[in-house]
């Protein structure tokens, strides 16, 4: 869906009239969608509903999978699920941003250490650590 410049997926811009025709959909279904959570448009000050493309797309991926015979609370579980990786991967290009930001600003500088326990030590500008000369290797734990 092409999005007018400075519009972001996110931004609630589509009423449900407009959401109803692009998702395919009925717009009582999109009430009830709405009601029981599976899909939850932004709002206006006056209440009325107001979809994303983000929000049309996960219309026309219910709409998909119900159509398969996938129940409704399964669909709703794999919403939460891409949502929450979406807000992660968000969550890693804000603190990759910002790592990068601080390594530019501190070309060399550490920004943060471990101590002897394998705590991790936040590091200002003036803090000078006492360098061990042990190794340690960590391994993620096995996921069996």
């Amino acid at each position: 869906m092409q999005l007018p410049d400075g519009v972001s997926p996110s931004d609630p811009i589509f009423p449900i009239a407009a959401a109803s025709e692009l998702s395919g959909m009925h717009p009582q279904t999109l009430r009830q969608y709405d009601r029981i959570g599976l899909v939850v448009p932004g709002r206006t000050r006056g209440g009325s509903r107001r979809y994303s493309a983000i929000d049309i797309a996960q219309l026309r991926e219910v709409q998909r999978l119900s159509a398969e015979g996938v129940p409704l609370a399964v669909i709703q579980r794999m919403l939460d699920l891409e949502n929450e990786v979406q807000a992660l991967r968000d969550e890693v290009r804000t603190l990759a941003s910002e790592l990068r930001e601080e390594r530019a600003t501190r070309p060399g500088a550490r920004v943060f250490a471990t101590n002897a326990a394998g705590g991790v030590v936040t590091l200002t500008g003036t803090t000078r650590i006492r360098r061990q000369t042990d190794v340690v290797l960590w391994r993620p734990p096995r996921q069996d």
